[in-house]
């Protein structure tokens, strides 16, 4: 096995050793391998996910595909990534160097209670890791050591409790650029010791999971290089509360941002329609999301806009017409979503619309209307709207309308 490792190409190589900084025996979110691979290795998205393949391909990981995704416009997120424990064993093997200090990974091979010792006996030095990831249960101040990390670009924190201080070391990592905090636990962790995200100018990626993501304000200190937020399952509006929140002045580069399961979420504060940044919003599973901003048409930069399983969802906001870059329109299981607003004929730039599992919408706006989706290329929709569809593919040669099965699944519901 070791042999066919060493013939990979030196990149691929770098991306399989990352795998051994995640636990055993759980799924890897796509997106959060990619974001860690772009960030560390210097690389695109799109060679990231080359990478991804050619591990796969050589059966040194395993894709776990959500079976809605496979179009252009999926969701990294809808794809989860598993490895055998023995391939996890050899990449910890290859990734031990015999100084603790100059290791490029520092990885904690199995959960414990407390960080390995050997840690704490070489703290008299830099740890010059770029990767470094933790796994422990509940983590008080006191059980940190005084570490400095001046190289660390990823750094991976997993546990399972139903407190957690992020470690006291945070404040000083300069070149920290992808943050990953992931809890195990049945129930969301309160974060302590959020001040230290103060200092962390160059974090571009940050993935939030299973925690009370504290609360966001005009006083909470920006994060001036941020291109990606997701928070998963975590309990989120207290920190969207939107009469305090300036989230253009937070996030003022933010080109991403994904709300995944986050089940109090009922309201988007009004200042997301300011983050004139923004490229790709994802709100799925929210069950109790109600509405969007009146304003928000005026996220111009908007290309992707996916709103899956937000079942209070009703309408859409008419102002969605004004979304001039919107390429993907994602509304699937909007259960109690009633029409598409007729101002959706103004989205000359629309490539796809995945509107399946939408039982309220029986009638399409006006087919002179949709005519104008001059760019519209594809529409999935249930077999109800079907035919309507087709009437307007008369008029629109190159439309595919693609009848979908009805597909259910409790993977969410893993671990």
């Amino acid at each position: 096995m070791a042999i066919s490792v060493d013939y990979l190409n030196k990149k691929v190589k770098e991306c399989f050793l990352d795998l051994g900084s995640f636990p055993e025996d759980k799924k890897i979110p796509l997106d959060v391998l990619i974001n860690m691979w772009v960030e560390s290795h210097g690389i695109d998205e799109e060679d990231a996910f080359a990478i991804l393949v050619e591990l796969s391909d050589k059966n040194l990981l395993t894709l776990v595909k959500d079976a809605r995704s496979g179009d252009a416009y999926s969701s990294y997120h809808e794809i989860y990534v598993t490895q055998h424990d023995v391939l996890r064993d050899l990449a910890l093997h290859l990734s031990n160097h015999p100084d603790v200090n100059e290791r490029k990974r520092l990885l904690m091979p199995i959960r414990d209670t407390e960080l390995p010792r050997d840690w704490g006996r070489n703290t008299d030095r830099p740890f010059n890791a770029q990767i470094v990831s933790v796994h422990t249960g509940e983590m008080r101040e006191m059980d940190w050591y005084p570490m400095e990390f001046p190289k660390a670009e990823v750094l991976i924190l997993n546990f399972a409790s139903n407190e957690y201080f992020l470690p006291p070391f945070m404040d000083d990592m300069p070149k920290l650029r992808a943050l990953i905090i992931i809890n195990y636990n049945t129930t969301e962790a309160t974060l302590l010791n959020f001040s230290v995200f103060t200092n962390l100018t160059n974090l571009r990626s940050l993935w939030l999971e299973k925690v009370l993501v504290p609360e966001l304000s005009n006083t909470t200190a920006p994060l001036r290089n941020l291109r990606k937020l997701s928070t998963v399952l975590c309990k989120v509006n207290n920190s969207f509360n939107p009469s305090v929140l300036d989230l253009p002045m937070i996030f003022p580069r933010l080109t991403e941002l994904v709300i995944d399961h986050c089940d109090d979420l009922v309201k988007l504060p009004v200042s997301i329609c300011k983050v004139n940044s923004l490229q790709s919003l994802s709100i799925t599973n929210c069950h109790r999301l109600s509405e969007l901003p009146a304003g928000f048409g005026l996220l111009k930069e908007l290309q992707i806009l996916r709103l899956y399983a937000c079942l209070e969802l009703k309408v859409l906001p008419p102002s969605i017409g004004e979304l001039i870059g919107l390429k993907y329109l994602g509304i699937s299981q909007c259960v109690n979503l009633r029409s598409l607003p007729r101002e959706i004929g103004r989205l000359a730039s629309l490539e796809i619309i995945d509107m399946r599992e939408c039982p309220q919408i029986v009638n399409l706006p006006s087919p002179v209307m949709l005519l104008n989706l001059k760019s519209l290329r594809r529409v999935i929709c249930d077999d109800e709207v079907s035919e309507d569809w087709k009437n307007v593919k008369r008029g629109m040669r190159h439309l595919h309308v693609q009848v979908a099965e009805k597909w259910y699944s409790l993977d969410w519901l893993h671990d």
